[in-house]
């Protein structure tokens, strides 16, 4: 029961968040998130002592006459989403303490019923129910980035609708139609095992559209080039917290996608495909890094440095061996961790110095040391030094991709040499030398700030220096996605 304690419990608050009133929103989804968080950690535990235990899966049957079960189950893969969900959770609730939004309860409850969402998608193991929960993620941070956004946020959030919901209905075909090739005892299933023995039965044709169908979905949602567009101006126009789900966590639901509903069912698809796939993910690379050098404002400089790590994580995962599944499940917890970091970085500028843009910041450290050293470990986090959280996974990534192709590791690396270009150089832009204008003033911290700095700078090293704990459940995840690939 504790898995559907993890989607129950943000579900109910959210109830009670819609309903409330006054300025307690904040704090009832702050204790809330926590509490989550340590449902995350006994399942964590559990899971290490007892990875069979009954707590950790649900299944009954939903819809009778189509043969959907509420299916969910915590395992090696689903654990490691749900503890960077309920980690991040947290950290995002509290970096509105400083800020008052309009309509605070309501802005908090789409927030919790988005962490139920995204828990849902995780530990869904049927294939209609994983459907519904990737859809209803949809519909929370659609109306935090309509309702909260900045300028212009109307027609960038439609654009981002239409194009995941148009990929969702990819997705839906795809789905549907290894359901109606599935056969257990004369019936039809949307059991995950099963959707799986229905494409291994399929030609490598079919195979190769059913593999464009689904990977089109995931690809929008990571997003991998030429289906990016939407989100440069998404992350920019969507408020701070928008930006962190839809980066830290609701990004992943594509690689995570990938990994559990596409590579074990359609091998043969992957086959044939994947290199065209892997190919868009390292073109996304370079032509993600080229524009992030060139950005001024250091929020949108963020959005396109995601795209190049995501398409190394995609591609890493898409070349379908041990190293390269393994580098993208941890670079994908990496990620999430650095990329809230470093949007909350872009928020502290905002609100200290009323600008973004890179050229008119400057000599920051000199009014704020500690800060200076905060942000630094993020970003040395986000260019993969050794003894950060980000590097463990990035070599791993591109050990896997060396292992499909040389030649498209050499390019993949191109993410390391031009993702300390861009992040090194705006950081000495913004933190080192003289004020560009002399009456800039950066005061201290909030408390708040510092605490969720202090965090993620903690997560960063602590991950870094010793990965084991989460390395050896990506490890086990891996194997068993390989052994059904065959």
């Amino acid at each position: 029961m504790l898995a559907v304690l993890l989607i129950l419990f943000p579900l109910f608050c959210s109830f009670i968040l819609f309903i409330s009133k006054g300025n307690s929103g904040r704090t009832i989804a702050l204790a809330a998130t926590v509490i989550e968080f340590v449902l995350g950690l006994a399942a964590f535990y559990l899971f290490k002592h007892n990875p069979d235990s009954n707590l950790l899966s649900y299944n009954c049957v939903w819809v009778e006459s189509l043969n959907i079960h509420f299916a969910i189950e915590i395992n090696a893969l689903s654990l490691l989403m749900v503890l960077l969900t309920t980690f991040l959770l947290p950290l995002i609730i509290l970096t509105t303490f400083n800020k008052s939004e309009n309509h605070p309860s309501n802005f908090y409850a789409l927030i919790l019923m988005m962490q139920m969402a995204l828990i849902g998608v995780f530990t869904a193991n049927d294939g209609f129910l994983f459907y519904v929960f990737w859809e209803l993620a949809l519909i929370p941070i659609y109306f935090i980035c309509l309702l909260w956004g900045g300028n212009n946020r109307g027609v960038i959030t439609f654009k981002f609708f239409v194009y995941t919901l148009i990929g969702s209905l990819f997705m839906l075909i795809g789905l549907i139609y290894l359901y109606n090739h599935t056969n257990v005892e004369g019936h039809k299933s949307w059991a995950v095992l099963d959707l799986y023995t229905a494409g291994h039965s399929l030609t490598a044709t079919q195979q190769g559209a059913v593999f464009w169908l689904i990977f089109i979905a995931f690809a929008i949602k990571m997003p991998v080039f030429p289906f990016h567009t939407w989100q440069p101006d998404t992350y920019v126009v969507a408020p701070t917290q928008g930006t962190m789900l839809l980066s830290g966590i609701m990004l992943k639901m594509g690689t995570f996608g990938v990994i559990k509903w596409l590579l074990p069912v359609v091998p043969l698809g992957l086959q044939e495909w994947g290199g065209t796939a892997i190919t868009l993910s390292v073109i996304g690379i370079i032509y993600a890094s080229i524009i992030a050098i060139s950005q001024k404002d250091f929020k949108r400089l963020i959005a396109y440095s995601s795209i190049a790590h995501v398409g190394l994580i995609s591609a890493g995962i898409l070349a379908a061996n041990q190293q390269g599944i393994q580098g993208g499940l941890m670079q994908m917890l990496a990620h999430g961790v650095n990329v809230v970091g470093l949007f909350f970085i872009a928020d502290i500028l905002m609100r200290h110095t009323g600008t973004r843009e890179i050229d008119k910041l400057g000599g920051i450290r000199s009014m704020n040391g500690n800060f200076a050293v905060l942000f630094l470990i993020i970003v040395l986090g986000a260019v993969a030094l050794p003894l950060t959280n980000g590097f463990v996974g990035e070599f791993l990534l591109i050990n896997g991709v060396y292992q499909y192709s040389a030649t498209m590791a050499a390019f993949a690396g191109l993410t390391i040499i031009l993702g300390a270009v861009y992040m090194l150089r705006s950081y000495q832009n913004i933190m080192l030398g003289e004020k560009k204008d002399s009456s800039l003033a950066f005061g201290p911290l909030h408390a708040n700030d510092k605490i969720v700095l202090v965090i993620i700078c903690i997560a960063i090293i602590a991950f870094g220096v010793y990965p084991k704990p989460l390395n050896d459940i990506a490890e086990q995840g891996t194997r068993s996605i390989i052994a059904l690939m065959k």
